[in-house]
């Protein structure tokens, strides 16, 4: 049987947690005849004498444990209470839950299926179809938690989850085990993002399970709008700019940037001695796929390359194939551009043909048929390319 353990991080929330831990214990630990469900309180030594009002609730429910320590941030209390969860309580699942009744707790039994699915990181999203954010928000608050969100996902080039900045969640042991030593630095509620993109980035399955969030009944919000906004801009910043670097992508985009040259210098030396747009702006493309199988081959994807020799011959047709797709693009775009707008257009038509079209399009295919980085399993997969 695994033993669950539902993480409640308080700082002064005794009326909360009176209400949540009995509705809990009473409504829906019931339900989960198949689990071993546990009741963590984290609590930031609060003045109010939430944790004294824990103590008493562990004489009735045998269930529930109490870690307590100094008010460093969400992210210090998780980390402290997850570590509790699985040293001394030998926690298989931990689930992630605020006091204030943000988060339904009739949705735990949801969160549980998914792990049992297979999942590791289950996300409880707002923004996806059977969620949503407080009515009660004003707009500007509502409009803050979308751009937020936004935010993390186009910088970090994520799009398939939805909520980044929640912090509902249920995760297996793995994984904690796994991104704990990483997840240290971040203390405040830049915890929540960092903690869900280390463990996309290190390949752990991921859904998400729709939630109505509910402004809190008693209380008032830990967060600080402009110093959470700063740290989260910064983290996902910096972050995306380290996976730039240590990824093929920005060698890939390297390579091809030279491979665009000799294109742009073929078609335009071709088009000058009378060529067809299309037919210089084809020839270009062949030279530059010739440059870029040979260079993304030893540099880009290095850890794949490919050295046998009558391996390279047998993949260099199967590049070329894969290639012709930006070929047809290249052709087609340049054929239609400048036949609308004049041959004066051929190199802007070039551009947009190769920025919008062949990179996305040729990324994914090295990834999947050339050199196999990505094993095509599921759509997030896909979503990937720029990682």
């Amino acid at each position: 049987m695994k033993k669950v353990v539902i993480i409640i991080p308080t700082y002064n929330e005794k009326e909360n947690i009176q209400k949540l831990v009995p509705l809990i214990e009473n409504e829906i630990f019931p339900e989960l005849k198949k689990y071993d469900m546990y009741i963590l309180i984290a609590d930031d030594n609060s003045p109010d004498g939430t944790a004294e009002e824990i103590k008493n609730m562990m004489k009735k429910w045998k269930n529930i444990g109490l870690t307590t320590g100094p008010k460093k941030g969400l992210g210090a209390a998780y980390i402290r209470a997850m570590n509790y969860a699985v040293d001394e309580m030998g926690a298989d699942i931990m689930f992630e839950m605020d006091a204030d009744f943000f988060h339904d707790p009739q949705k735990i039994p949801e969160f549980l299926k998914k792990i049992d699915e297979g999942y590791d990181f289950v996300v409880g999203s707002r923004y996806i179809k059977g969620g949503g954010i407080p009515d009660n928000w004003g707009t500007h608050r509502k409009i803050l938690s979308l751009i937020g969100n936004l935010m993390v996902k186009g910088i970090l080039m994520r799009f398939w989850i939805h909520d980044w900045t929640g912090g509902y969640r249920a995760i297996k042991k793995e994984v904690f085990l796994k991104e704990k030593s990483k997840l240290s630095k971040y203390a405040g509620y830049t915890f929540q993002v960092a903690f869900l993109h280390k463990a996309v980035a290190d390949g752990f399955r991921i859904t998400e399970v729709p939630f109505h969030a509910k402004d809190r009944f008693l209380g008032r919000s830990k967060i600080a709008p402009a110093e959470y906004i700063l740290n989260l801009l910064k983290y996902v910043t910096v972050a995306r700019a380290r996976e730039l670097v240590h990824s093929p992508f920005l060698k890939y985009a390297i390579t091809g940037f030279v491979g665009y040259i000799i294109n742009a210098i073929t078609l335009e030396v071709l088009f000058r001695r009378g060529f067809h747009p299309a037919a210089a702006g084809a020839i270009g493309a062949e030279l530059s796929i010739i440059w870029n199988f040979t260079i993304n081959n030893f540099w880009a994807f290095g850890s794949y390359k490919i050295t046998h020799p009558l391996r390279v011959l047998l993949k260099f047709p199967q590049f070329n194939l894969v290639s012709a797709g930006s070929l047809v693009i290249i052709t087609t775009v340049l054929f239609i551009g400048t036949h609308l707008f004049g041959e004066e257009t051929r190199q802007l038509f070039l551009i947009l043909a190769i920025g919008l079209f062949v990179i996305p399009y040729s990324y994914t295919m090295y990834n999947i048929f050339i050199w196999k980085r990505w094993h095509v399993s599921s759509l997030s997969k896909l979503q990937k390319w720029v990682g």
